[in-house]
């Protein structure tokens, strides 16, 4: 039996498509490995969002390469938003690579590695909309928690952004398959669903004429056995009233809101393709908070776009001092070919992007200690993710952090030992750095 390993990459949308290719794989008779220098045939599912990332995965190609070099394994395969974007150019550039294949060609992967165990150099790009969005999948989180992709594609167009020729426009999944989907990780011991998409707010508008993230939701929420429920990637725009009253009403929903802003300046957002200014952006952000009290708010902000002058960083400074939001991560902007912005004048010199990022980051590393001084004495729910032996303690998460971007809760157990996927209550003693730190009661 052929062994494969899967080196999956980037976003967490990604990391979806890889678990139904590893269903896939394994429906047709192969051995998945979690050592993947250990298989006969490695798959690089690849992330083509931003310079970093791209290097990322051809770093990771070039290691791969090395092993095969070495006779470790026989066959490289690439896969993900890096093979979409650049087609044949990956193999020309990577002679050691054995096939690369475009996103629609998913379904058809167990095929692909067969034929290139068996020496052929394969090149397929088919339609991106052939992406399957339904099927099985392996689950490569933790078992007690998964992300649920509800649409594939983007429709927002912002200039700084490839991901629309990458994956196409935005095509919502039918509400029925996405329940039944949600039913089956629950079944298979999941009890916090991370629902994702490139904008999560969007979902329905293409498949129903209407937004209807607010009615998924609620019947998500009659999941038996489902404790919890994140919603990921929330557009401004589109942020409504019925969306933030079901947030707040439905009990397995966590008050936490990711709402991606890039930016403050209007001007800056203009250029983005994107709307709104500071002011109207810190009266959504009240109005969000005096909707849901105690809400956690996660944004992601891009430092350096074209153009910026040091006023509009000082107003995004400024916005942050403001917002003072609990979680929060600033990027340097990353100048991606085919995108309107990688064309506009006022490119601004890699050193002063970082360093402007920096600052931000620093910024709100001071914000989230102060939240973390507030949060000491409580006592919180933590879905236990298991026992961290660096740490010499264990260590979860609480309604107020998403999985792989957000701190942790790090905590000890006297009277016994917690059992991963167990929500449990820990009584805030403490922090290090922003990670809570206290006792299980």
């Amino acid at each position: 039996m052929p062994s494969v390993g899967i080196v999956s990459l980037g976003c967490a949308k990604n990391r979806v498509d890889a678990e139904m290719m590893m269903y896939q794989l394994n429906q047709a008779g192969f051995q998945l490995k979690q050592d993947h220098a250990t298989a006969d045939a490695v798959i690089v599912n690849t992330c083509g969002f931003i310079e970093s990332a791209k290097q990322e995965s051809i770093d990771e190609i070039l290691e791969l390469a090395q092993l095969k070099k070495e006779g470790k394994i026989k066959a490289i395969i690439v896969t993900g938003c890096l093979a979409e974007r650049y087609n044949s150019e990956i193999m020309k550039e990577l002679s050691e690579v054995d096939a690369v294949i475009g996103i629609g060609k998913n379904a058809d992967i167990g095929t692909v590695v067969q034929q290139a165990l068996n020496g052929k150099k394969i090149e397929d790009f088919p339609d991106k909309m052939l992406l399957p969005m339904e099927g099985g999948r392996v689950q490569s989180t933790e078992q007690h928690w998964a992300y649920l992709k509800i649409a594939d594609g983007c429709d927002n167009c912002c200039t700084y952004c490839a991901i629309p020729l990458i994956r196409g426009g935005y095509r919502s999944r039918k509400m029925e398959n996405i329940i039944e989907e949600a039913k089956r990780l629950v079944r298979n011991g999941v009890k916090e669903l991370n629902v994702i998409a490139q904008d999560t707010t969007r979902y329905g508008l293409d498949l129903y004429g209407e937004l209807k993230l607010a009615e998924l939701l609620r019947k998500l929420c009659q999941i038996d056995g489902l404790e919890w429920i994140r919603v990921l990637y929330c557009y401004p725009d589109r942020l409504t009233d019925e969306l933030l009253d079901t947030i707040r009403e439905e009990e397995k929903i966590v008050k936490y809101i990711d709402l991606p802003l890039q930016h403050c300046s209007g001007r800056v957002l203009r250029a983005m393709n994107r709307r709104g200014d500071k002011e109207s952006l810190l009266t959504l952000i009240q109005h969000i908070r005096e909707k849901i009290p105690g809400v956690i708010l996660r944004t992601t902000l891009i430092a350096g776009f074209p153009g910026e002058t040091d006023e509009d960083f000082e107003e995004l400074s400024d916005f942050v001092a403001q917002a003072r939001f609990e979680r929060l991560g600033c990027f340097a902007y990353s100048q991606e070919e085919d995108t309107p912005a990688a064309l506009m004048d006022g490119q601004i010199d890699e050193e002063i992007k970082n360093r402007r990022a920096e600052i931000i980051t620093e910024q709100e590393a001071l914000i989230m200690d102060a939240w973390c001084e507030t949060q000491i004495g409580t006592e919180i729910d933590v879905l236990v993710d298991g026992f961290d032996r660096y740490a010499d303690c264990f260590a979860g998460r609480s309604p107020f952090d998403a999985p792989e971007v957000d701190p942790c809760v790090f905590f000890t157990a006297p009277d016994r030992k917690p059992r991963p996927g167990e929500l449990i209550r820990v009584r805030v003693n403490d922090h290090i750095d922003c990670d809570l730190t206290g006792e299980m009661i």
